[in-house]
C-alpha cells in the first residue's frame, strides 16, 4: 500500500525547501523587510541541513568542539550580545518596521524557533509547516502593494488556528503516552560519562548543563540511587498519605533540567519498580501551546530570558473567542483520544535548580500585550483548560513531587552547596514531625495569626482559621514532612478567607525566576485588593507586572495558603554561602512564613481526606472560593498557587490569637518560642 499522505508531505517540503533556497538569490521584497526574510531563509535551510545529518547518523561520533560550535551557531542570534539586532526582539523589530509590523515579525521569529526542535526529534511535518508559514509571508511581501499589519495578522491568526488541533494533540499525548520516548532513549541508552550526550536533545547547552553533569558523573552509583531514592520515594509516599492507589497508575512525568540525567536515569529504573514508565516531554515549542514564559516539561539552558519575557503574551496576537474556543474543542477531542492513557497517569515529579544569576527583566512597550478583553478570556481559559484535564487526570487520583538542587553558576563553593542542598533533602523528617506537631497543637487553639515584620518589612497580616469542631479528631494545619514537598520543614493551612486581611511585604523575592523588589500585597477578606513594587520607575509597570506573573491577569486572587516554615538549616546554609536570593522556593518557602495566592494546596482534591501522622483530619482543606466548586466550578479555581516567604531576618513575629483573648507566641524577632522548638533555633545561632 502506497502512503499517499507522506508522500505528498515529501513533495510539499521539497518545494517549500527549493523556494527557501531561491530566497537568497531574490530582491522581491522591499529593502526594509529583506534582512528578516533572508535571514531567517538561512535558518530554515541550516536546521535542515543538520536534520538531514541527524537522521543520517552523521553527528554521533562528532567531536565535543563540533557539538559546542553547532549549538552555539543554531542559538547565537538570541545571546545577550548579539539580541540587539535580533528581529525576535520586539524593540529591534519596532524600530526597522515600526509598530505596526514590527511585533507580527518578532512573533514570527519567535514561532520558527520551534524548527530547532522538530530538527532534532525529527518531526518533518511540523518543520513543513513552519516553512510554509514563513514562504507565505514572504509572498505577501513581494506583492506590488504591501500588506497592512492587520493582513500580516491575519495570516498568522490562521496559522495558528488551522494547526491548533495538530498542536494541541501532540501536546496532550506527549504527556500521557510513554512511547514517544524521544529523551528517555537518550538518557537510558548513552554513555553519560561523555558529556556529549547532551547536546543530543537540541537544547542550548552551557557549563552549568556541562558541569553538573560532570559533577554527578563523578558521584558513587549509591550516591547517585540515594538521591534518585529520595525523589521518588516522595513521590510514593505521597500517594501513600493521601490514600491514593499508586498501583492503578502507569505512567509518570519527569520535569527536570537538562544535567541531571544520571539521576534522572536512576530515577526511571526506580519508578519501574513501582510499575510506572516515564513520560518525559520537552518544554512547548509551539505558541498555541505555550503558557506566558514559563518552562514546563525539560528543557536546557535559557539563551536569553528577556527574549521569553519578550515573548510571555505571544498570544495577543491571536487569542479570541473563536480561536480559545477551538482551542478547548481540541484539548477536549485529544483527551477524549488519549483517555486510556491519561486515566493511567499519577501526575509530575519534578526536579528543580537555583543558583543561577538572578533575572531582572526589562518592561517593553513594543512587545506584545493581552488587551483587557484578551485578559479576561485567557482567565477563562484556563479555568476551562483545568476542568477539562482534571476530567481526565482525575486531581483525587494523582499526586507529584518536587526536589531542587543548585547548578554550577551558584560559585566556587558548587560542590559543597550542592552536598548541603542533598542533608536538607534527606533531614531526620522524624524529629521534624515532632517538632511540627507542637506548632500544630498551639496554632489549633487559636481563632487567627497574626504576623507582624521587623528589620523594615512592614507585614502586618491576619489570618482566619477554620473552626474546629471536634479539636481532639480534627487540625487546621498539615504536618508537611518532605514526601511530595523536599525538603521538609512547615505546617500549612487553607485559611478562612472571611476576616484575613492586611499588607504582606517583603523586600526582596524571586518567584519563578522573577526578582521582585519591595514587593507590597494588600489584602481584605482574603482577597487581593491592591499591590505594587519597587522593579520599575513607572508604577503602570510595577502594577503589571505583579498582574502578568502574580496574579495571571486575574482581577484578583484569594490567599490560598497560610503556612510556617521550620527549616532553619536551609536558612543557615543559606546565609552561610550567600545564597539567599537564589534559594528556589520549594527550599524558601520552609525558610519563614509564606502566604499563597492563588488555588489552595487541595485543589481538585478537597473531597479526599487527609490526615495527620497523629491521625487527626485535616479539615481546612476549602475556602470560600474552592467551595463555590458545587455550584459553578469554574469560579472556584484560578490555575495557579504563588508562595511568597518572609524570611526569619524580616520577621518579627507570628502570634496565635485565642477565642479568650489570650495570645500564644509561635516565633519572636525571627526565633521560635514554644517549649520543644528550640532545636530549631540552634541553626540560626551562626552570626
Amino acid at each position: 500500500m502506497i502512503d499517499t499522505a507522506g508522500r505528498e508531505e515529501e513533495e510539499r517540503y521539497s518545494l517549500a525547501l527549493g523556494r527557501i533556497k531561491q530566497i537568497r538569490q531574490e530582491h522581491s521584497v522591499p529593502e526594509g523587510f529583506r534582512d528578516f526574510f533572508e535571514k531567517e531563509a538561512a535558518f530554515l535551510l541550516q536546521m535542515d541541513a543538520l536534520a538531514g545529518r541527524l537522521h543520517a547518523g552523521e553527528l554521533r561520533d562528532a567531536s565535543l568542539k563540533e557539538l559546542e560550535q553547532i549549538n552555539r551557531d543554531i542559538y547565537s542570534e538570541l545571546l545577550p550580545e548579539s539580541y540587539g539586532t535580533c528581529w525576535g526582539n520586539p524593540v529591534y523589530a519596532a524600530a526597522v518596521l515600526g509598530d505596526g509590523y514590527g511585533k507580527y515579525f518578532s512573533f514570527l521569529y519567535a514561532e520558527l524557533r520551534g524548527v530547532t526542535v522538530y530538527a532534532y526529534e525529527g518531526r518533518k511535518l511540523d518543520m513543513l509547516r513552519c516553512m510554509e508559514l514563513f514562504l507565505e509571508c514572504y509572498h505577501m511581501f513581494g506583492e506590488e502593494e504591501l500588506p497592512t499589519p492587520e493582513n500580516l495578522r491575519d495570516t498568522l491568526y490562521w496559522y495558528v488556528s488551522d494547526y491548533c488541533g495538530e498542536m494541541v494533540e501532540y501536546r496532550i499525548r506527549e504527556l500521557v503516552d510513554p512511547s514517544l520516548d524521544f529523551a528517555a532513549r537518550i538518557i537510558l541508552e548513552s554513555d553519560l560519562t561523555d558529556i556529549r550526550y547532551l547536546y543530543r536533545f537540541g537544547e542550548y547547552i552551557t557549563e552549568n548543563e556541562k558541569k553538573t553533569a560532570e559533577f554527578l558523573a563523578a558521584q558513587s552509583q549509591e550516591d547517585i540511587d540515594a538521591m534518585a531514592r529520595t525523589y521518588t520515594e516522595g513521590y510514593r509516599i505521597g500517594f501513600e498519605v493521601t490514600g491514593k492507589d499508586l498501583s492503578r497508575k502507569k505512567t509518570v512525568n519527569i520535569r527536570y533540567r537538562l544535567g541531571f540525567e544520571r539521576m534522572v536515569r536512576a530515577a526511571i529504573l526506580q519508578f519501574r519498580e513501582m510499575g510506572l514508565s516515564p513520560v518525559i516531554y520537552r518544554s512547548a515549542a509551539h505558541a498555541v501551546n505555550k503558557r506566558q514564559n514559563l518552562r514546563i516539561g525539560y528543557y536546557g539552558a535559557i539563551p536569553n530570558k528577556q527574549f521569553e519575557y519578550d515573548h510571555r503574551n505571544d498570544e495577543a496576537v491571536y487569542l479570541d473567542e473563536n480561536l480559545a474556543a477551538r482551542k478547548l474543542r481540541c484539548q477536549q477531542e485529544a483527551f477524549e483520544k488519549y483517555k486510556d492513557l491519561a486515566a493511567v497517569h499519577a501526575g509530575p515529579a519534578c526536579i528543580e535548580v537555583f543558583g543561577e544569576i538572578p533575572f531582572v527583566p526589562e518592561s517593553r512597550d513594543a512587545a506584545c500585550a493581552l488587551t483587557e478583553e484578551q485578559q479576561k478570556l485567557r482567565v477563562r481559559m484556563d479555568s476551562e483548560s483545568g476542568q477539562i484535564t482534571n476530567r481526565y487526570i482525575i486531581g483525587e487520583e494523582r499526586s507529584f513531587t518536587i526536589i531542587a538542587y543548585p547548578v554550577p553558576e551558584i560559585g566556587e563553593q558548587y560542590p559543597e552547596i550542592f552536598r548541603e542542598t542533598v542533608k536538607i533533602n534527606t533531614l531526620d523528617y522524624k524529629k521534624y514531625r515532632q517538632i511540627q506537631q507542637i506548632l500544630i497543637d498551639l496554632l489549633d487553639q487559636g481563632t487567627e495569626v497574626h504576623v507582624g515584620g521587623r528589620n523594615g518589612n512592614q507585614t502586618d497580616l491576619t489570618i482566619r482559621l477554620h473552626p474546629l469542631e471536634n479539636p481532639d479528631r480534627e487540625t487546621n494545619f498539615e504536618n508537611c514532612v518532605a514526601d511530595v514537598n523536599i525538603p521538609v520543614g512547615e505546617v500549612f493551612t487553607s485559611p478562612l478567607l472571611s476576616g484575613t486581611g492586611g499588607l504582606l511585604h517583603v523586600k526582596q523575592v524571586y518567584l519563578e525566576g522573577l526578582e521582585y523588589r519591595d514587593l507590597k500585597i494588600t489584602v481584605k477578606d482574603g482577597m487581593i485588593t491592591d499591590y505594587t513594587c519597587g522593579n520599575f520607575d513607572r508604577e503602570e509597570d510595577n502594577r503589571r507586572y505583579i498582574e502578568e506573573n502574580i496574579l495571571f491577569h486575574h482581577p484578583s486572587l484569594p490567599m490560598g495558603e497560610f503556612a510556617v516554615g521550620t527549616n532553619t538549616t536551609a536558612y543557615a546554609m543559606a546565609r552561610k554561602y550567600g545564597i539567599q536570593e537564589k534559594l528556589p522556593i520549594l527550599i524558601a518557602e520552609k525558610t519563614g512564613p509564606h502566604f499563597a495566592f492563588g488555588d489552595t494546596c487541595y485543589s481538585w482534591q478537597e473531597d479526599t481526606k487527609v490526615y495527620n501522622p497523629d491521625g487527626k483530619e485535616i479539615i481546612a482543606r476549602d475556602n470560600e472560593c474552592s467551595l463555590l466548586r458545587k455550584t459553578d466550578v469554574g469560579k472556584a479555581y484560578f490555575n495557579c498557587h504563588t508562595d511568597i516567604t518572609i524570611p526569619y531576618d524580616e520577621l518579627g513575629h507570628i502570634r496565635v490569637k485565642t477565642e479568650d483573648g489570650r495570645e500564644i507566641s509561635i516565633l519572636e524577632e525571627g526565633r521560635f518560642v514554644p517549649e520543644g522548638t528550640e532545636e530549631l533555633n540552634e541553626a540560626l545561632d551562626f552570626d
